[in-house]
């Protein structure tokens, strides 16, 4: 396979600073803006695992790009350029501290918690009786913190957001109201490819006093993907869904024995897992768009980046 690009040590022209994230390196540009570098890094539980993704980086990028442009009509959003397959420019944006997850259905962390007794999420009350999987009457929005690297992001209801200042009221409106159209708008695209956008979650900011989408949206990184065929059935006896996500990943690692827990190892990742997962990526990439994947060149990832992202910004 190509080699996977899991760090990157750029110095761009105008550099001011570079953030090392979980997945992504975000370079500022005179204070102007961002060069967002997606990794093949890959993350679960808060947790950086050893091994990069072949190709992941591309992927997740060239999905935001597209989710990106066809979004704009609901908000505006940071993405200036993509001068690279794992690149994009965008215009710097004051991140609001919280990540607004949308659920359209019970499962992952929600239905977790749910089993468990858990009857009430960031301030959202669940109503009994309820089934892993099942659709929600309404999406529910049940906003995180957004932690730094190597913390875990916490559950914060709308009340809390508001008393700790992290929005003003009307901002939060806003972002609701953003929130619940660009999930409306990837359901309905994810039913035309066959898929159920199942919960995803955005990211926003502010640029010259207005709010604006960040980041990525509706990749596999960032979203939960049911197959619509068969949903039902699967459903009706309580069988797993077949999806596209990265609870593949995380599974695989509960399976052996992680959850980011203090004293859990991450077992080890073969050549044989690594490429699994990359091709579970190759296989959303082209689900979700309903494209076929081109592999970009990969034989010096860091090279290729620089120039075309050097050529970008002395243009």
């Amino acid at each position: 396979m190509s080699n996977a690009l899991t760090k990157t040590d750029y110095n761009f022209p105008g550099q001011k600073s570079v953030y090392h994230g979980k997945v992504r390196d975000v370079y500022n540009i005179n204070n102007e803006k961002l060069v967002m570098v997606a990794s093949d890094r890959i993350s679960a539980f808060d947790v950086i695992l050893p091994e990069g993704i072949p190709y992941k980086g591309q992927m997740l990028n060239q999905i935001a790009a597209k989710f990106l442009d066809a979004t704009t009509d609901i908000c505006p959003n940071w993405k200036l350029a993509t001068p690279d397959p794992m690149v994009t420019v965008g215009v710097m944006c004051q991140g609001f501290p919280v990540e607004m997850i949308v659920r359209g259905y019970l499962c992952g962390s929600a239905w977790r918690a749910y089993k468990s007794g858990v009857r009430e999420i960031c301030g959202v009350k669940l109503p009994e009786g309820m089934r892993e999987n099942q659709k929600f009457d309404e999406p529910i929005i049940t906003p995180t913190t957004k932690g730094e690297i190597g913390t875990h992001d916490e559950d914060i209801s709308k009340e809390e957001i508001l008393a700790k200042g992290l929005a003003t009221k009307e901002e939060y409106e806003l972002l609701e109201k953003y929130t619940l159209a660009l999930f409306k708008r990837g359901t309905e695209i994810a039913h035309k490819r066959g898929l159920i956008l199942v919960d995803t979650k955005y990211e926003f900011g502010k640029h010259d006093g207005k709010i604006y989408l960040m980041d990525e949206i509706h990749t596999p990184d960032s979203s939960r993907y049911f197959y619509e065929e068969g949903y039902q059935e699967r459903f009706e006896k309580g069988e797993p869904q077949k999806q596209l996500s990265k609870e593949f990943v995380r599974e695989w690692l509960m399976d052996n024995g992680f959850q980011g827990k203090a004293g859990q190892k991450v077992p080890e990742m073969t050549p044989e897992i690594v490429k699994s997962i990359s091709d579970r990526y190759i296989e959303l990439f082209e689900h979700i768009t309903g494209e076929k994947f081109v592999k970009a060149d990969g034989e010096d990832l860091n090279k290729r980046i620089e120039k075309n992202v050097t050529d970008y910004l002395t243009k």
